[in-house]
């Protein structure tokens, strides 16, 4: 059973207009030429899902080269884009943000929390180096309403082994929390991941709405809908800097969360129907609808603001590329009707108040390597500056929530060839 209807897009359309209008002015900073992307993408989409049993994933821009990228785009920007280090993880390596703009809205955005989801990174550094090179009335008004907080790889130690989960002991877990010795594992925690022998933990489980958690032997192992411990140094990190952006200017607005998903899904319904889809978004896993199982404890928790974060997501990729065109095949996360992940980054900072975004974007790099990078890219990056533009007019305030449930779903390929 599906918990909504499959409907067509006709009425989100139609919001994307009067949503369009309101943000002409600041759009045309940052959305990138439809007809660049579709240059980009030309020839990528093939007529099924073949994937590559030994990818290539050379060519995606790794650890070292982000640092260097974002040293450079801070150079060039002449200080615009602050470059930081908000922490390091278990094997040394830097967790970069990069931060331009002063507005009183906060827009936050990591990627890579899984090390092999790597299009949000590109998408990033794209983003960044436009902010910090832009000039005219225009990004200067856009820069004055938003602050744009990037994390651009998240999990740079997975990055480096091309897989899912970070690397970390749990033996090097309870060297730095001695109070959990002799406690059970965290049931996110593998000794394996991706055919690697080496442990690690499934980042996005690793939140905790309680912001100043402190993990504790009682809590442990935990269960997959229940709150995650912070246990790890990218979850400290993310969380860390969330707060820093919260104090500092009273709230985060929204928080973008960049993945993929598999390879072979295709719309369901609506003027794409069977086209593979390219992005799906999805508001907070807490209950199907309102959450309000959290209320009592959370009761900032407004789901149907992310919705509207989404829609005006899924608005903006429409009207850059056309409805038909593969680049806008954007339709609603497939789920059951039961979702509670509590401790994925998105759900913590949505108890907090915030409206928070997930992006899957089709084909792991262990699916595709290289195949369709353009246009996924592009799309990811259309829709990161969608939410900004959205923000920094007021936009994503008005478009209706509700219209997200009419967005496309999706049905897995199983004869794919």
């Amino acid at each position: 059973m599906r918990p909504y209807p499959r409907n067509s897009r006709s009425r989100a359309l139609r919001t994307a207009v009067a949503t369009v209008a309101a943000s002409a002015a600041l759009g045309s900073v940052l959305v990138t030429s439809p007809a660049a992307a579709m240059v980009t993408a030309a020839g990528s989409e093939p007529g099924n899902c073949r994937i590559s049993d030994d990818p290539s994933w050379s060519g995606w821009t790794d650890h070292a080269q982000l640092g260097a990228a974002l040293r450079q785009i801070e150079k060039t920007s002449q200080g615009r884009v602050q470059v930081d280090v908000a922490g390091r993880t278990t094997q040394g390596r830097e967790l970069w943000t990069a931060r331009v703009g002063t507005g009183p809205r906060v827009l936050m955005v990591t990627s890579a929390i899984h090390g092999n989801e790597r299009t949000g990174t590109e998408a990033l550094l794209g983003i960044l180096k436009e902010l910090g090179a832009a000039s005219g009335p225009e990004t200067a008004e856009l820069l004055s309403k938003v602050t744009l907080v990037a994390m651009p790889m998240v999990n740079p130690d997975g990055g480096e082994l091309n897989r899912r989960i970070n690397v970390r002991s749990w033996d090097q877990t309870v060297a730095q929390n001695p109070q959990l010795a002799g406690a059970p594992r965290a049931w996110y925690h593998s000794l394996s991941g991706d055919g690697i022998d080496q442990p690690g933990f499934d980042l996005n489980r690793d939140f905790n709405p309680d912001l100043n958690y402190v993990p504790k032997a009682s809590d442990l192992p935990g269960t997959q809908t229940g709150a995650g411990f912070f246990l790890s140094p990218e979850s400290q990190a993310i969380r860390d800097t969330y707060v820093k952006m919260r104090d500092e200017k009273g709230s985060v607005d929204a928080f973008i969360d960049l993945h993929h998903m598999g390879p072979c899904e295709r719309i369901t319904g609506g003027p794409q129907d069977g086209k593979l889809i390219t992005v799906s978004l999805d508001y907070p896993p807490l209950g199907v609808n309102d959450g309000a199982k959290y209320k009592k404890q959370w009761p900032k928790l407004d789901q149907d603001k992310s919705r509207r974060y989404a829609l005006t997501v899924a608005n903006g990729i429409a009207d850059a590329y056309g409805e038909q065109s593969r680049i806008a095949a954007t339709g609603r996360y497939l789920h059951p009707d039961a979702r509670e992940y509590a401790g994925q980054g998105r759900s913590a900072f949505a108890l907090n108040g915030t409206g928070t975004v997930l992006f899957e974007v089709r084909g792991q790099q262990d699916d595709l390597g290289q195949q369709q990078r353009g246009m996924f890219v592009q799309s990811v990056r259309t829709g990161v500056e969608s939410l900004l533009t959205g923000l920094a007019t007021g936009s994503a305030d008005r478009v209706d929530g509700d219209d997200f449930f009419e967005l496309p779903d999706y049905g897995w390929e199983t004869t794919a060839d």
